[in-house]
């Protein structure tokens, strides 16, 4: 019996290693590309205008990945528009230029809008 134990224990110590140096490698790369869609959303005031799941100053933000979730380009577009601002496509309440996001903020923020479909 002590033989099965040390061989399960031999299995397990590199499957719980890997797993380890996963969620070390997630977590990193988490920090250094900085908060999460939600997050940021709500770190850069976003969701003062949006909702994720209802209309308030601004569209839905799942009613905006549902209109452009489909599109090829869909994220630059997103992007481009968190970036630059907006005004016409989702009524007459404009969007102003997020001139404090990086680009690859903006991106981020897209690719989040874009999952919520």
């Amino acid at each position: 019996m002590k033989l099965k134990s040390q061989a399960k224990n031999k299995t397990a110590t590199p499957t719980a290693a890997l797993a380890l140096a996963l969620a070390l490698a997630t977590t990193s790369a988490h920090a250094q590309n900085g908060p999460g869609g939600l997050a940021l959303a709500q770190q850069q005031n976003c969701m003062s205008c949006h909702s994720v799941t209802r209309t308030f100053m601004g569209p839905a933000l799942r009613a905006v990945a549902a209109k452009y979730v489909g599109k090829p380009d869909a994220q630059t577009y997103l992007a481009h528009k968190i970036l630059e601002g907006s005004s016409g496509v989702w009524g007459t309440v404009p969007m102003p230029a997020n001139t404090q996001l990086s680009p690859a903020q903006a991106a981020t923020l897209a690719s989040w809008i874009l999952t919520l479909k």
